[in-house]
């Protein structure tokens, strides 16, 4: 047999040809296949190309022989070759066919060990230095893929000769191969640590040094990122407190329901009501797009707002916390699509402790999320590493914000006191491509200058699938789900009210103590003032706490006292909004950032006439707040708030002083025909249970309970129900009657 040789590092045509007879390799079976002598082919010239595969959709499903670029008798299938051949000459491709020579196939090394390379390319770096579990496929063949885009056509030829001068076996065709085959090759024959490290090497060689710094950078950020999101899902993968008092913690997405999210704010408030039609006011015309949370995440919609500034009104309780939680997590979880880099939530409870000290941005994210101390300094000015600040509750932000003497800062690594870093925040600034998101229950416009650009949203809350929704979450016995919802339902008032995502966390509590108590056949309650009450509690006492000191017991009842008054003075007249001008001697920051009790919106009564109006969070809490001060008025002062038929009363009733009271609102309640009393007579009815009693205690001067008052006013409930039994108004006392529990 005619011995020939050929080097898979410089063979050619021509070195084929003229290799006749030269001496072959010593350990030539380790280099080729020698199958038995077979006819020769036929001498004539021979052209013929198949089309290449696409690149291999999963490195981890590679088969050694798939990956083996062997040539074969006939049409390989799997791979593009051309083949030349003559009378009187080897052919020149891998494979030798003639009369006197027998086929050669060039053996290729499998992935179980490191391909061998001609010369031996030593690493810039240890290939074990970079192993993190964040070096997924995915990653390493962005990152390789856009550094090798960075470079220039005659660079990228560079890098795929020397690439080739190394791994001649495995780019023994590098010329042919466009990036994303490279980069492909590269992650099917060697981890990615290997492919990570043989890049930056011979870009290094190549004098490429931005290149290089800049897969150093991509890892690094990797690296935060993957760490960062441990820490986010540790912080807000679980709902609990907030949304799920009684429940243990678990998981979000067990129960988070999507929120009534608007892409305009100044919608009003809810004015659904079971007996009054509330006129609608008149807010903003255009309707808002509703938005999920994969929304706001989105390409599309960063796209859209073209502006660094995002701000997000709700009044309490409408789940603004509870958006951002889900945000957090989908962003951790890489749901939605989108260029944000890092999400770095920033609740204002945890910026106080800045509070007296010069911070900078930069500062404050390095201590709340220490990971993040490894990003270089340009990271966070830089246009390719978009972030997201979530600075979710301002209204518990106290300090003034001054927008025309404080001083400016533009560097995330400036420092300032804390109160500089929002001030400049809220102005725009610190940004760069960077996002900055700001929540609050008062509609943010009001606080900033008139010439920051922003976009707005607005937390409405849910609404009706989604409360059904919340409770089959909620509760995991589905035979108490059904009970539930048709509980909720057959209560309209309870019903409405659930728009709200903290009401909705209420009224499952209480279902939930009842299961727990009484068991699941247990009757579920019909009474509407323990809810509501609970929900004053989780307003004026558990939620307040964060964005005010404590007030002062006689401050406390002296605001409930006024706000009710004011309640009850609109109630008698029909009025559930007033222009914030006409708003009397009340703290409004009290009564709508602290409490939450009553909102402000902008109204539109006339074009191009914006006029700044407050309600209460809505009708049923304005009667509810009326019943308080008429309940408590008489508790601590014995004063009767219906003083003009106070006589009248006395003349018709005899029982507990209180009583008076009872009877003086009976009869207030039947002179409308409207029903503008009729829930603020529920409620009163309601506060006259014992456990309610209880509740509304830490408001009364005396801790003493009424006793039998429940009793008491059953009896005279029933009374007027005889005395008027056609009368069309006795329907309402049916449900006083409920409200009471008999």
């Amino acid at each position: 047999m005619e011995e020939s040789a050929m080097s898979s590092a410089s063979s050619s045509i021509g070195d084929a040809v003229s290799g006749r007879g030269e001496a072959g390799y010593d350990d030539e079976e380790d280099l080729f296949y020698i199958p038995e002598a077979r006819p020769p082919l036929d001498t004539s010239q021979c052209h013929f190309v198949d089309p290449a595969l696409s690149p291999a959709q999963s490195y981890q499903t590679m088969s050694s022989e798939g990956s083996a670029y062997v040539m074969e008798d006939g049409v390989d299938e799997s791979s593009t070759r051309v083949e030349l051949q003559r009378a009187d000459s080897f052919s020149s491709s891998y494979s030798f066919d003639s009369d006197d020579c027998e086929k050669k196939t060039l053996k290729v090394h499998e992935k179980e060990g490191n391909p061998e390379s001609l010369e031996n390319l030593e690493l810039i770096q240890d290939p074990a230095e970079i192993r993190h579990p964040c070096l997924t496929v995915k990653f390493t063949f962005q990152t390789l893929s856009e550094t090798l885009k960075m470079l220039s056509e005659e660079e990228l030829r560079t890098f795929k000769w020397t690439l080739w001068t190394y791994y001649q076996q495995i780019f023994s065709s590098s010329q042919n191969m466009d990036i994303v085959d490279i980069v492909d090759r590269l992650l099917e024959r060697f981890s990615h640590e290997e492919s990570v490290q043989i890049t930056k090497t011979l870009l290094y060689k190549m004098g490429k040094q931005k290149e290089v710094e800049y897969i150093t950078n991509m890892c690094i950020r990797n690296q935060v990122r993957y760490d960062l999101c441990n820490t986010l899902r540790k912080k807000y993968g679980a709902l609990g407190g907030d949304l799920d008092m009684e429940e243990e913690k678990r998981p979000i997405d067990d129960l988070y329901v999507d929120l009534n999210v608007l892409s305009n704010t100044n919608n009003g408030p809810n004015i659904e009501h079971e007996v009054l039609t509330i006129p609608k006011p008149h807010t903003k015309q255009k309707q808002g797009v509703k938005l999920s949370v994969a929304d706001i995440l989105s390409l599309k919609m960063q796209e859209e707002f073209r502006t660094t500034l995002l701000l997000v009104a709700g009044v309490a309780g409408s789940g603004k916390s509870v958006l951002i939680r889900k945000l957090v997590r989908d962003w951790v979880e890489e749901r939605a699509p989108t260029e944000l880099a890092f999400v770095f939530p920033l609740a204002f409870r945890e910026l106080r402790q800045f509070e007296g000290e010069d911070v900078s941005l930069v500062k404050i994210i390095h201590t709340l999320y220490p990971e993040t101390t490894r990003l270089n300094k340009e990271d966070f000015s830089s246009y390719d590493c978009r972030m997201l600040f979530i600075f979710d509750g301002l209204d518990e932000y106290n300090e003034p914000l001054d927008f025309s003497n404080t001083m400016l800062i533009s560097d995330p690594h400036d420092s300032g006191s804390l109160n500089v870093v929002i001030v400049n925040l809220l102005r725009g600034r610190l940004l760069y491509n960077s996002v900055g998101m700001f929540t609050s229950r008062k509609h943010i416009d009001a606080v900033i200058p008139w010439d920051t650009h922003y976009n707005e949203l607005e937390v409405l809350g849910f609404c009706d699938p989604q409360k059904d929704e919340f409770f089959r979450k909620r509760f995991k016995d589905p035979s108490r789900v059904d009970r539930v919802i048709e509980y909720v339902k057959s209560v309209k008032t309870l019903h409405i009210m659930c728009h709200l995502p903290l009401f909705c966390s209420l009224v499952a509590d209480e279902c939930q103590r009842v299961f727990r108590e009484q068991g699941s056949q247990a009757a579920l309650p019909r009474s509407i003032t323990y809810v509501y009450t609970k929900l004053l509690l989780e307003l004026v006492r558990h939620r307040r706490k964060f964005r005010a000191p404590d007030l002062d017991p006689d401050k406390e009842q002296e605001f409930l006292l006024k706000l009710g008054k004011l309640a009850l003075n609109w109630l008698e007249h029909r009025t559930f909004q007033i222009h914030k001008l006409d708003w009397p001697e009340i703290s409004d920051k009290e009564a709508i950032m602290n409490s939450g009790l009553c909102m402000e919106y902008v109204v539109t009564p006339y074009v191009l006439c914006n006029e700044d109006t407050v309600s209460f969070l809505h009708p049923t809490i304005q009667e509810y707040l009326a019943a308080l001060y008429a309940f408590l008025s008489f508790r601590n002062q014995e004063k009767n708030v219906f003083e003009h038929l106070k006589a009248k009363a006395l003349r018709m009733f005899k029982g507990h002083k209180i009583m008076e009271l009872y009877k003086a609102a009976v009869e207030k309640s039947l002179q409308y025909d409207g029903g503008n009393m009729n829930i603020f007579l529920r409620f009163l009815c309601g506060m006259a249970l014992e456990k309610n009693q209880e509740l509304l205690r830490i408001f009364c001067k005396s801790s003493a309970k009424v006793e039998n008052l429940k009793d008491d006013v059953a009896s005279l409930i029933r009374k007027k129900i005889k005395e008027n039994p056609s009368s069309n108004r006795t329907g309402n006392l049916h449900q006083c009657l409920e409200e009471l529990g008999v």
